[in-house]
């Protein structure tokens, strides 16, 4: 394996759409771009438009070309065949690195690294196990697989602190080499986005799922208002299993007047229908909203969940409880009466975003641990 004329790696994911992809996705441009030759197996049952539209887009990157494999969310025949597959056709494309991404992407790069003696393998967890509790059969299953595939891995790389500590207190401390490389933006994710003029009092972008808070969100916008008296306006983009749900909470709470579900957009078209963003998710790992938002330069209000303190640094004290419906509804009367003090936080949390979370700092530090030299935990 020789860096003078580059790796030849394997990225291997279940779900090509969401913040994992978009983490493969700037990880592949930047290493193709170092001359690297970068390949990609995906879940041949996830074909929907977004995703060709996403992995046509990525094709161009892809010198070793687009996989297709069956990978069963849990458990299903694809893990009797793919990891079989998988290590074909890595022997096929003479692959030194496959990098596995989330519980499946994992499971199947170290199993098909049996017997390539030449290859190395590298794991981004990315939540995945980590959201299986070990209370449940098939949390158990999965922890008993990643402790006994751990010795086939040559390094897990942590996209949080917090993934860290979870994994270890589920799993165990790794027994290989391991590193925490925040995910990074692009360097236009830094231009700020100006709000439009009759743009809602906030914006929320996200699964439309209970585990993103979106029901404490809707309950807490009917206790704010804004400075005059008048009542607070929001706006939601995206979609996903709970929005019937929420729509009927909506017109419970007689909100539709002040509510606008817009559907699935690009997350910085969405910024800029609202003025301060919030994510007040149950549960994180290390959310790209939260990132976006503060780099497009919005005020955020988010939950103390996860990874979202690494993001917030030296704004950290200003998180709140999640699930708490009063104390989001004061922290965003609180952003409506003092707009100021909103602005001056987001400028401090833009200076620490900007100094630690870059696309070339985390894939440069991914790229060093692929040559073998160490990386010190931020």
């Amino acid at each position: 394996m020789s860096h003078t004329h580059g790796f030849r790696i394997l990225q291997i994911l279940r779900a090509p759409v969401g913040g994992l992809f978009r983490h493969v996705a700037d990880l592949t441009r930047y290493l193709a771009a170092k001359g690297h030759s970068i390949g990609l197996v995906v879940d041949s049952e996830a074909n929907d438009a977004q995703t060709e539209t996403l992995l046509t887009a990525l094709a161009q990157h892809a010198e070793l070309g687009i996989h297709r494999y069956p990978m069963p969310r849990l458990f299903g025949r694809g893990d009797l065949s793919t990891p079989f597959a998988v290590r074909a056709l890595a022997s096929r494309l003479h692959i030194d690195i496959l990098h596995g991404h989330g519980a499946k992407g994992g499971f199947y790069a170290r199993l098909a690294s049996i017997g390539q003696r030449r290859v190395k393998v590298f794991y981004t967890p990315h939540g995945g196990v980590l959201h299986f509790p070990a209370t449940k059969m098939s949390g158990r299953v999965f922890h008993r697989i990643e402790r006994l595939l751990m010795q086939r891995t040559d390094a897990i790389i942590f996209e949080s602190a917090y993934a860290e500590r979870t994994y270890s207190a589920l799993i165990g401390a790794p027994t290989c080499r391991s590193a925490v490389i925040h995910n990074g933006l692009r360097a236009e994710e830094f231009e700020p986005v100006a709000s439009q003029d009759r743009a809602s009092d906030f914006v929320f972008v996200g699964e439309l799922r209970a585990l993103k808070g979106i029901f404490p969100l809707v309950d807490a916008l009917a206790q704010v208002n804004r400075p005059d008296g008048q009542p607070a306006t929001m706006v939601m983009a995206g979609d996903g299993p709970d929005r019937a749900a929420l729509e009927g909470r909506i017109s419970e709470l007689k909100l539709q007047g002040r509510i606008r579900l817009v559907g699935s957009q690009p997350a910085r078209s969405v910024f800029a229908q609202g003025r301060c963003a919030v994510v007040p998710s149950l549960a994180e790992s290390l959310p790209y909203v939260v990132l976006e938002a503060a780099a497009a330069q919005l005020p955020v209000i988010a939950t103390n969940v996860g990874g979202i303190p690494e993001i917030f640094g030296p704004t950290a004290d200003s998180l709140i409880e999640a699930g708490d419906t009063k104390v989001l509804a004061d922290a965003m009367n609180k952003a409506l009466a003092n707009p100021q003090a909103a602005r001056t936080e987001a400028r401090a949390r833009l200076d620490h975003i900007a100094a630690g979370f870059s696309v070339e700092r985390m894939a440069s530090a991914i790229e060093q641990l692929y040559e073998g030299q160490p990386h010190g935990n931020p």
